[in-house]
């Protein structure tokens, strides 16, 4: 709201830049997603989740992992359990303090993941990377950056950039 109590309006430069931010954002996770099903049997939240078990060492604990992908507890519960069913993640009590349970990364979920990542990459490169030419992509990284600079802050273990 502005000083004045009114709602502070996107113009037509802004609506249209939103709108396609929507729009690309759910047509490249779609395309990610039916992607990684197409060629490894895999959601792409499956592959998100054995992304952040590797670059974990392996294990997390089941609430830092549903904090890191954004989703209720009882979902990243429900996915972990489909996972577990197909020999790529395993649970366990989490052995440091007996309190909590981990998702570890098995042989068989690191070998998905590993066979997976080429085809992954290229998929982002085709649905964006490609795409944009080098200056407008620098653009979008700062202007994204600067997005979950802001937003970060209220939730820092959602944090993946590196």
């Amino acid at each position: 709201m502005s000083d004045e109590g009114e709602p502070r309006w996107l113009d037509e430069t802004q609506q249209r830049a939103w709108r396609s931010f929507l729009l690309a954002t759910t047509l490249v996770q779609d395309r990610i997603d039916a992607d990684l099903r197409r060629q490894h049997g895999i959601a792409a939240v499956d592959y998100e989740i054995l992304v952040r078990l590797s670059e974990s060492g392996g294990q997390l604990r089941m609430a830092q992992l549903a904090a890191s992908l954004a989703h209720s507890r009882s979902r990243v519960t429900h996915t972990v359990k489909r996972m577990e069913e197909a020999d790529l993640v395993r649970r366990a009590d989490a052995t440091d303090d007996g309190r909590g349970v981990v998702c570890r990364l098995t042989d068989r979920g690191f070998d998905v993941l590993a066979a997976a990542a080429p085809d992954h990459v290229e998929t982002v490169r085709a649905a964006l990377v490609d795409l944009a030419d080098p200056a407008d992509l620098a653009a979008l990284g700062r202007v994204m950056d600067a997005v979950c600079d802001a937003l970060i802050a209220e939730h820092p273990e959602r944090e993946i950039r590196s």
